[in-house]
């Protein structure tokens, strides 16, 4: 056996080391592009959080906002409507979780719906839990709080179902006061 004999496996197993290498390169680049478009684009990101300025928002008054495609209903309840919604037995209720984004395993009580400890800051989706539609709201229904028309859903001050079809209470959504008057949603 001669020393160049020796060296041949040698080269051949360098030859197959580079070779898989350069096809795990040329196949990671060629998957990269294809993973990478599944990922939200640019306009969707900017709109995955917003800031809302609530400074004119009157008591007893609403303001809907458009956040990720859907309205999203920023109340300043008044006195009578955080007793309405304080008052409410947790056995009244239709769905008694929370369903707030912000306290995911909390009870549907008024304290754990609202934005504030007061009461007085209520941001929930205005999207009716039966089948999408946009609820009317400022006192609307049997609750004084929002109705949906569409199919009789009544919900109360604090958004909490209460009679219809609708099997949960209104959705809150991620959001915090960045100052005393702005709300960050999402």
């Amino acid at each position: 056996m001669s020393h160049a004999d020796d060296h041949a496996g040698t080269r051949r197993d360098f030859l197959y080391y580079a070779t898989a290498g350069a096809g795990v390169v040329a196949t990671g680049a060629a998957v990269w592009p294809l993973v990478n478009q599944m990922n939200p684009s640019a306009d969707t990101r900017a709109l995955s959080s917003i800031f809302v300025d609530v400074s004119a928002v009157e008591v007893g008054t609403q303001l809907t906002v458009k956040w990720r495609g859907k309205p999203v209903f920023i109340r300043r309840r008044s006195a009578d409507e955080i007793k309405a919604g304080r008052d409410t037995a947790l056995s009244d209720l239709v769905d008694a979780k929370a369903e707030n984004a912000n306290k995911p395993d909390a009870d549907a009580s008024d304290a754990n719906r609202t934005l504030d400890e007061a009461g007085e800051w209520l941001v929930m989706m205005g999207v009716c839990t039966h089948l999408g539609c946009v609820p009317l709201g400022d006192g609307a229904g049997d609750f004084g709080g929002w109705f949906c028309p569409c199919h009789g859903s009544h919900y109360d001050t604090a958004g909490r179902i209460r009679k219809g079809p609708a099997p949960r209470n209104l959705d809150i959504p991620v959001a915090q006061f960045t100052d005393a008057t702005t709300i960050k949603l999402g």
